[in-house]
């Protein structure tokens, strides 16, 4: 397994556990309705999630050697564009909901919640794509 498909693994896995955990929160009821309330929470949830994958970047590139270390070759570039490129469009849908649709509709909670949500469903679509890439070979 290539150095970048693993640390794509390292933190699609990190952001899957990290925000499940907090959009459980949220919809149980646990996280107060202030704003407050959700920066605090999400600060710390993202915060976890970053030391983790930190940690985890710099064992693989520990363990990778010299792969770790290389810089991204033109497969690697495409397979960032391709998902980004993705990731872009999710946030776009995303932004036109919370800023366009809903100021009109929800209270404010639900839609930084919302908004959190279209960025974490960016990021994970981002990152998915690229995984698959790599396991399908894709060149680009």
């Amino acid at each position: 397994m290539a150095y970048r498909e693993k640390t794509a693994w390292l933190t699609l896995a990190c952001m899957i556990v990290a925000y499940v955990i907090y959009f459980s929160l949220v919809l149980s009821g646990q996280v107060g309705p202030r704003l407050l309330d959700i920066v605090w929470t999400f600060g710390i949830v993202v915060s976890i999630q970053a030391i983790v994958v930190i940690i985890g970047h710099i064992v693989l590139a520990v363990r990778g050697g010299a792969e770790g270390r290389a810089r991204p070759d033109e497969r690697d570039r495409a397979i960032a564009r391709r998902g980004g490129s993705a990731g872009y469009y999710v946030l776009l849908v995303g932004t036109i909901m919370v800023g366009v649709v809903m100021p009109f509709s929800d209270p404010a909670p639900k839609i930084v919640n919302t908004a959190l949500l279209a960025i974490v469903l960016a990021e994970t679509v981002r990152h998915v794509l690229i995984v698959t890439s790599y396991r399908r070979g894709w060149h680009g």
